[in-house]
């Protein structure tokens, strides 16, 4: 796994995505990936919005320094972790946007063989977790990518929610757990293992 570059790409308004992403920043290194770019995604909600929730002004703030998503963090990565909140049982539309704007990575088939996961939340138990999670997949069929889930393949799944699709919280519901951060590791490690494996099968 050591020769995986990996880019974390993730939305989030309130905290609940990014502390979900620096958790698997933090399993990747656990797992020895030497290369991993941390990104967000550019907030597009206009400002009136924003200064309406206190938690969304103040996180706003609080990550300003993180650097923006790119293209090139797209076609440089050999595997990709997604995390971002449900809006409606889809994607936010932040992220959907950034989506927008790969067609010629897309055309050009540089997003082929991609190795990519996601993550997410929603306020509510059942709030369009596993349809989000599915509608970020769609995307990642029509890129070429492979799609890496933890599915069962650890007993550490039913205790951070049973959700096959990639970890789901819900904040008002206990939300960013010990046991919700295992399965963010597990998630990350299991996909990194697999990326590790189809990139040394492609270099042969």
């Amino acid at each position: 796994m050591k020769n995986v570059k990996l880019s974390i790409i993730y939305y989030s308004s309130t905290g609940t995505n990014y502390q979900l992403a620096r958790w698997a920043e933090e399993a990747a290194k656990n797992a020895d990936i030497k290369e991993v770019r941390f990104r967000k995604v550019k907030e597009l909600a206009p400002k009136e919005a924003i200064q309406q929730n206190e938690d969304w002004a103040k996180h706003l703030e609080a990550t300003k320094d993180v650097q923006e998503v790119s293209l090139d963090d797209l076609e440089w990565a050999d595997a990709i972790v997604f995390s971002a909140p449900t809006r409606y049982g889809n994607l936010p539309s932040q992220l959907a946007s950034f989506f927008d704007t790969t067609g010629g990575l897309w055309f050009s088939g540089k997003l082929v063989n991609k190795v990519v996961t996601g993550m997410t939340s929603s306020q509510n138990m059942h709030g369009g977790q596993e349809t989000t999670l599915r509608s970020l997949y769609k995307t990642m069929h029509h890129w070429g990518a492979i799609v890496v889930t933890p599915g069962y393949a650890s007993d550490v799944q039913f205790k951070a929610g049973g959700n096959p699709y990639g970890v789901s919280v819900n904040p008002a519901s206990g939300g960013l757990t010990p046991e919700i951060k295992a399965g963010v590791a597990h998630q990350v490690e299991r996909m990194a293992q697999i990326a590790g494996f189809i990139k040394e099968g492609l270099a042969k």
